[in-house]
């Protein structure tokens, strides 16, 4: 038994709902299967931020950006390993990607703008409820409103491909992710084409195994779901692949917790930018904790097993962010002293107060004279209680995977389009090269999610 739909999406993520939106806007019948009980996968789990810049609430905050920075900002962090021309893409649909998530999707946004590690201003913009499940619900809802219909409990098991041309799936119902089985299996064929949005690999073994092997022994912030197990069947087909070694660890992450935990939100929101990274060992600084997620990562794994994030009651304050449940959970530890937090450490507490006492120094010139972090809005830590999170980088996002055009069409090792088969999210490679920077994998998600599903025809 098999059916025939326009548009198949295989994926209920930012990027797998955004194509399924814009193809049923242009009146094509579609259909999105996924194989957990409910749809988002990771995007479910992050903070939600988006990136975009040149936007009302920079302004209002007297922030001066531009497609050109952010465009260099990207390849910086990607060490221009990136297409330069799905960056262009992605700088110059940024704010358009952002202001469709508020304006048609209806997903209420923090009036604040965050700055992470390698972007050069601020320019991301959080969830009120500073997480992805407010986009996931916006989108959940207008695929409702649009009569989009989603297989949950659904697994893509692979492809029906004749003559290079991928024209439908095989599918198992009622799949069931813990149990690694389905009831039956059946045959869907798409008239117009298949957009793979099945995210990254960041639980994928084999692949990290054969393309990164360093890492397998790290724990990693996704779901046990992101296997990406379609990526993998892909290697087999005449696609294109790029960057399947470029892994990225995430640098907020704690050793003392599992998973994406709770700490992660005291890391990147607190730490980096109003806090400070210390070597265990020393007591010092060894870096800037501005930089990229791929070049601070590296700098923590160089410490050893672990750095200490430290900020105080004033960064605290300042990021206005609720790390209640880090404290309760014990990830992130209160010190009423800087002599106190050494001590827990077993070291003595003048070279820990020497290296606050410098950078503090910093802060009243304005200039961080050992690794030049950025010290706009920075404020002197002082402010006891101290807080402190054992930090630990964890797999995190997969820049490498399918080669796709400017259309999202992936290609094949001629640099052609394969026929039928788009792609977007995650599972695409080229867009980011050696390292993400924060926030922008939902604007990649959005912006070549709407592309593609456009340009479905």
């Amino acid at each position: 038994m098999s059916e025939t739909v326009d548009v198949i999406v295989i994926g209920g993520g930012f990027a797998g709902l955004s194509a399924a939106i814009e193809a049923k806007l242009k009146g094509k019948q579609v259909i999105v299967f996924e194989k957990m009980a409910k749809i988002g996968g990771n995007s479910v789990i992050s903070d939600g931020g988006i990136a975009a810049p040149n936007t009302q609430l920079q302004k209002k905050y007297g922030i001066n950006d531009s497609v050109a920075l952010m465009k260099k900002d990207i390849l910086n962090a990607g060490k221009h390993k990136n297409n330069p021309e799905l960056v262009d893409i992605l700088v110059n649909n940024a704010k358009d990607g952002f202001l469709w998530t508020k304006d048609f999707l209806g997903v209420d946004y923090l009036d604040r703008v965050d700055i992470f590690g390698g972007h050069s201003v601020p320019r991301c913009y959080t969830p009120k409820n500073i997480t992805g499940r407010d986009l996931i619900k916006a989108l959940e809802k207008k695929c409702k409103a649009l009569e989009i219909e989603i297989r949950t409990k659904t697994l893509v098991k692979d492809f029906i491909v004749k003559d290079n041309i991928f024209e439908g799936v095989e599918i198992v119902k009622d799949y069931h992710y813990s149990k690694q089985e389905g009831k039956e299996s059946s045959k869907i064929y798409a008239q117009n084409g298949i957009v793979l949005a099945s995210g990254g690999y960041g639980q994928n073994k084999t692949l990290i195994g054969r393309f990164k092997e360093e890492f397998l022994e790290l724990d990693s912030t996704n779901k046990p779901s992101a296997d990406n197990h379609l990526l993998e069947k892909l290697l087999d087909y005449q696609v294109k692949m790029v960057d399947l070694d470029q892994i990225q660890l995430l640098p907020s992450t704690s050793i003392d917790e599992k998973g994406f935990g709770a700490g992660s939100l005291f890391g990147d929101y607190i730490v980096f930018p109003y806090g400070v990274l210390i070597n265990p060992m020393s007591m010092k600084r060894f870096t800037n904790e501005l930089i990229d997620r791929g070049r601070l990562s590296e700098a923590i794994m160089n410490v050893g097993d672990y750095a200490i994030g430290l900020a105080d009651q004033t960064a605290v304050e300042i990021a206005g962010w609720d790390i209640s449940k880090a404290i309760k959970k014990g990830i992130v530890k209160k010190y009423d002293s800087l002599e106190q937090l050494a001590k827990a450490f077993n070291r003595s507490g003048k070279s820990l107060k020497d290296s606050i006492k410098r950078y503090n120094i910093f802060i009243e010139n304005g200039t961080d004279q050992d690794f030049n972090k950025p010290l706009t809005n920075q404020k002197k830590i002082i402010a006891p209680p101290f807080y402190v999170m054992r930090m630990r980088p964890k797999i995190h996002h997969t820049m490498g995977g399918l080669a796709i055009n400017k259309h999202g069409q992936v290609l094949n090792e001629d640099n052609q389009p394969v026929q039928k088969l788009y792609a977007a999210g995650e599972t695409t490679g080229g867009i980011h090269g050696a390292a993400r920077l924060g926030s922008m994998a939902v604007t990649d998600c959005v912006v070549f999610g709407r592309i593609v599903g456009r340009h479905i025809n």
